[in-house]
């Protein structure tokens, strides 16, 4: 027999295809309204500058959205969510026909009939049958197995595995009442009239429906239908009153995803550096102070949890969790602008939903932004928060004192600028190599920018040397700007000191275009990523470890074997050389070049290396932690079974050499910055001397 279709069905009297018109209506006209509430709030807020670039954007949309490439990264997880998104496309076209049969009986997509369609038919009995197998999985895993990193502590608010559940069991809903639907129409009909896809659920229903009456089967085939049409548009509408809001803006928030690594937002798009200072007030302390994208942002939050796995300072259990910093966020914003209901009050972020020491805790080591798979920007929310407390007077007492000595004597140790280059007078350095102190009249073709700790801390003046002393035997035409340069500025940005970054930036950026150098070199990632990112106008910047590699490569630079002994080395990728740069081969390139070079991993490396806590101005900051973040990388480099660990910033060397003590693992572990290595292996030229 041929079922009725529900657009032809007749129910108390009344056909349901009037019932089918409506739902759709009153479901899409609900949709529009609770929507228009919800970006309500992006109207209001600040600027940003994200419609550029759409090749780029594409390409991002269709690798982290539409791939998904970053979901494996956590494979258990990873593939479930694959499999429910995957089945979510293929089955959008069905639910789309779906609600269309219900007053069109035999509507059919147009690009979806003949042997095409039955391809397709194949594909979404399948996809469906995955899609409730996955929804079973991940329900079990979260209510029952209950992974760490979806644990809520208490200070941050309720749970949301309840939520998570429900959501599932809507997605099995629908998995199961599409299958019923089709499933009861082909055990209606005469034997060998339908193929069915096996082992999926139309073919599981199909065969328990054998034999069942006309009438059971007429009846499930209608209340298949509107269970499906009911529970499809109610969880359209539930979706924006929740975590699974993602679901709907994702896709716009990978489109519209910052593009370049390693730069921080502008106070303020549009803004000329002279304008910032014009400001009556300068970042973010309340919620619409924040750009349309960044509340964007906290309504694509999935609460998966991934962030703050990887965050070191939620590691280290500081008083940080990238997760529920965009949790009580939107949070915030669900109860500042409700759906039914009048906006409410804004109140202060800082002191209201967000401490102080939260916002201080972040490094800006990049590693939540690294592991988001939908393109969530933590970095800059804790700039523009901290400009905003910093605007406030809110400056930690420890961090008072280096900022002030950057304000009048341009370095954070308050020595005097004519200490700066004190190095270069050296005896025994300086019978080696001759620093030029470039200016107008003393040009050089690079510059070599040494920043503050390389030129004023003595255990790294010592890098500095052997990075002079490798540019020197590459026969480089290099100089240092010696008392006229100042701190490049990385941290200051980074910890809200704006017009104090502007400052510095002004006066070096001077400084070098009078010197006119062709090209600039660094040691310090922190440098060279300012540099290479917050400057403007400057000749190239490179990283010390790009201008080896490239001599190394043409042959300028050999090196000789080791002394017999049989050290294990490892590499640590440094936040700002790593992460925010991807300078990640190059220093492995020139540590694989050494003669007898025995080389490991550590369980965290490349775009997952953990955080030293050495960066910058981070090394007057110490807040609360159960273990230090430089403790934990350095007992990795242990158990990896290395005897050396190498790295290439001058920070995470200070800060790993005094971690290996406090580890204990003295005598078992030693650090060395990549230069250092490099040139005590260098083969010199006889020829040059």
């Amino acid at each position: 027999m041929e079922l009725v279709a529900p657009a032809q069905f007749v129910l108390w009297g009344i056909n349901t295809q009037i019932i089918s018109v409506l739902i759709p209506i009153v479901a899409l006209v609900a949709f529009g309204v609770i929507i228009k509430k919800r970006l309500a709030p992006l109207m209001l807020a600040a600027g940003d500058a994200r419609f550029n670039r759409w090749g780029e954007r594409l390409a991002k949309v269709i690798s982290l959205w539409l791939i998904q490439i970053k979901q494996p990264r956590y494979m258990a997880a990873g593939l479930l969510h694959l499999a429910i998104f995957f089945g979510f496309l293929v089955l959008s076209l069905r639910s789309t026909s779906l609600v269309v049969i219900g007053f069109a009986k035999d509507f059919h997509l147009p690009f979806l009939t003949g042997g095409l369609g039955a391809v397709y038919n194949i594909c979404k009995d399948y996809a469906a049958t995955v899609v409730l197998v996955a929804c079973v999985i991940a329900a079990f895993r979260r209510g029952i197995i209950k992974p760490a990193r979806y644990a809520v502590p208490p200070q941050y608010g309720k749970d949301h595995t309840a939520e998570a559940v429900f959501v599932l069991a809507i997605i099995s809903i629908l998995m199961v009442s599409e299958s019923l639907f089709e499933a009861s129409a082909i055990a209606a009909a005469p034997a060998g009239v339908h193929w069915v896809a096996p082992l999926t659920l139309v073919w599981l229903f199909a065969g328990l429906l054998h034999g069942v009456s006309g009438d059971v089967l007429q009846g499930l085939h209608i209340a298949s239908y509107y269970v499906h049409d009911l529970v499809f548009f109610f969880f359209l509408c539930y979706l924006p009153f929740g975590k699974h809001f993602h679901v709907l803006t994702s896709l716009f928030n990978v489109l519209f995803m910052r593009l370049d690594k390693g730069v921080v937002k502008p106070v303020q798009y549009g803004l000329s550096d002279e304008q910032i200072g014009e400001l009556e007030s300068i970042g973010v302390k309340k919620i619409e102070d924040f750009t349309w994208k960044h509340l964007l942002d906290f309504y694509s939050c999935a609460d998966c949890g991934r962030c703050s796995d990887q965050c070191p300072a939620a590691t280290v259990k500081r008083p940080l969790s990238p997760r529920f910093i965009t949790i009580k966020a939107r949070d915030l914003l669900f109860k500042t602008f409700p759906v039914w209901g009048t906006p409410q009050p804004s109140p202060a972020l800082v002191g209201g939903i967000f401490t102080e020491e939260e916002i201080w805790s972040c490094t800006t080591c990049g590693a939540c932004e690294e592991e988001c798979p939908l393109a969530i920007e933590y970095i800059d929310k804790i700039v523009d928060l901290r400009r905003g407390m910093i605007d406030d007077g809110l400056v930690p007492q420890s961090l008072q004192k280096p900022l002030s000595a950057l304000e009048k004597r341009g370095n954070p140790y308050g020595k005097s600028a004519k200490q700066r280059a004190k190095w270069i007078d050296d005896p025994d350095f300086a019978k080696e190599v001759e620093v030029k102190l470039v200016d107008a009249e003393t040009p050089a073709h690079t510059l070599f920018f040494v920043d503050s700790v390389g030129s004023y801390d003595e255990r790294i003046i010592s890098i500095t040397k052997a990075a002079a002393r490798l540019l020197h035997h590459l026969g480089i035409d290099f100089g240092i700007l010696g008392e006229e340069e100042k701190d490049a500025g990385n941290e200051v940005k980074r910890f809200g000191e704006e017009m104090l970054f502007q400052e510095l930036k002004a006066h070096n950026t001077e400084m070098i275009l009078e010197a006119k150098p062709q090209e600039i070199v660094t040691v310090d990632p922190h440098a060279f990523n300012v540099l290479k990112k917050d400057y403007s106008g400057l000749p190239p910047v490179r990283h010390i470890t790009e201008a080896l590699l490239a001599a190394l490569l043409d042959g300028r630079l050999r090196f000789a074997a080791a002394d017999g002994s049989q050290l294990v080395y490892t590499y640590h990728d440094p936040c700002y050389l790593g992460r925010h740069n991807l300078l990640y081969d190059e220093p492995r390139q020139l540590l694989d070049a050494l003669p007898g070079m025995k080389r490991v991993e550590m369980a965290k490396h490349r775009d997952r290396s953990f955080c030293c806590s050495g960066g910058g101005l981070a090394l007057f900051y110490e807040p609360e932690e159960e273990t230090r973040m430089g403790v934990l990388r350095v007992n990795m480099a242990h158990e990896a079974g290395a005897d050396v660990l190498v790295t290439a910033c001058p920070f995470c060397l200070i800060n790993m050499e005094d971690a290996i003590k406090i580890a204990g693992l003295e005598g078992k572990l030693q650090v060395v910055d990549l230069t250092e290595l490099l040139v005590s292996r260098m083969i010199v030229d006889e020829n040059r001397g």
